[in-house]
């Protein structure tokens, strides 16, 4: 079966470095090098950094890029100017959410977009088939991605890349220097921390990493990236959300600009639920207990079964149990309690705002 799934570039130097693989969306990836806790923790009081070269690497070109990026998503990418980006999502004529993704623009007509790497084929298929006028490619085998994370990623980066970082604002992103050769850097990242992804060509990508590990960066793996991502209220697809979820549904109101933007897929489903609400709602749920929900435990009012856990974790930062999941639009409320049923009891947990966490930073 191993032999099936697929490498990052950097996959040597995570066996050098001792770290237990395993498989995730079709690659073999760093679970943990010393522990998920002790990463966890090196990210939110020092620095971490990730392996995420599995993630899917889009570029599109041409005098119809920002024109036909606009029908695919739901949010205004006219916003943007040359080295600002956009979480947002990739929705199909239901409103359902195809994959969540950054959107980058370089300026005349250039774009990008990172995308889940489980989803990289059917990404590209969807995008190619809705572009017009434009040049597309995918970089993903040929390019590293590396995330740099935690309060102190700025000060490690600096003494790599000699443009001032400082002046990269959150979701801004350059094309400059590092180690020799022209690379891209953005001021994005998965885990509530300040941070940095840096896309690269391989060997650079590779000595980077190396000289990270040498100059004390701990390296993290994806064990940690769920826990930090989920203490950030963090979304993670194919839990959190899929392509029967709609944006207003995963409690992502905020990617929407109907008011903006003329035509896009999905947009009537979106104007729809808009007019006449949803039935359910993504929300963040502690438990008053030690007791841990998982993903797919059932969430329970009254003696009923009215939604599901998506993703849930023991809080390795706060020390109790948090999670994320749908509930009726009713029980959505801040404080509202309800109850996860954990193999054949119950215990309450509270719905409260997300983030559960936030950086002091």
């Amino acid at each position: 079966m191993t032999d099936l799934l697929k490498h990052t570039p950097l996959f040597d130097l995570h066996l050098d470095a001792k770290a237990k693989m395993v498989e995730f969306g079709g690659w073999q990836m760093p679970l943990q090098y010393q522990g998920i806790i002790a990463e966890h923790q090196a990210v939110r009081s020092s620095v971490g950094m990730f392996d995420v070269s599995h993630m899917g690497k889009f570029a599109i070109a041409g005098k119809n890029a920002l024109g036909s990026l606009q029908k695919l998503v739901p949010s205004n990418l006219a916003r943007l100017k040359a080295g600002q980006a956009q979480y947002t999502a990739l929705l199909n004529p239901e409103g359902g959410i195809i994959d969540d993704v950054i959107v980058y623009c370089h300026g005349g007509d250039h774009w990008s977009i990172i995308v889940n790497a489980a989803t990289i084929d059917k990404d590209r298929g969807w995008i190619t088939d809705h572009l017009e006028d434009c040049e597309f490619s995918d970089r993903s085998s040929t390019q590293t991605l590396i995330a740099i994370q935690g309060k102190n990623a700025l000060r490690y980066l600096q003494g790599i890349i000699n443009t001032d970082l400082t002046q990269l604002k959150r979701f801004g992103h350059i094309n400059t220097e590092v180690l020799s050769k022209t690379s891209f850097v953005a001021r994005t990242g998965y885990t509530g921390e300040d941070g940095f992804e840096l896309m690269t060509d391989i060997s650079v990508g590779q000595e980077l990493w190396a000289k990270l590990i040498d100059a004390g960066v701990t390296p993290c793996g994806l064990g940690c990236r769920d826990t930090l991502r989920l203490e950030a209220g963090m979304h993670l697809y194919g839990q959190d959300m899929n392509d029967q979820i709609t944006p207003w549904e995963a409690d992502l109101g905020w990617i929407i600009h109907l008011s903006e933007k003329a035509e896009f897929i999905g947009r009537s489903a979106l104007e729809t639920q808009l007019q006449s609400g949803i039935s359910k709602q993504l929300v963040a749920l502690e438990m008053q207990g030690k007791n841990i929900a998982r993903h797919d435990y059932p969430i329970v009012f009254v003696d009923e079964v009215v939604g599901v856990i998506t993703s849930g974790t023991l809080s390795p930062t706060l020390g109790k149990p948090i999670a994320l999941g749908y509930v009726p639009v009713y029980l959505a409320a801040i404080g509202q309690i309800v109850e996860v049923q954990i193999r054949n009891q119950t215990y309450p947990a509270q719905i409260v705002k997300r983030p559960f966490y936030k950086s002091s930073k």
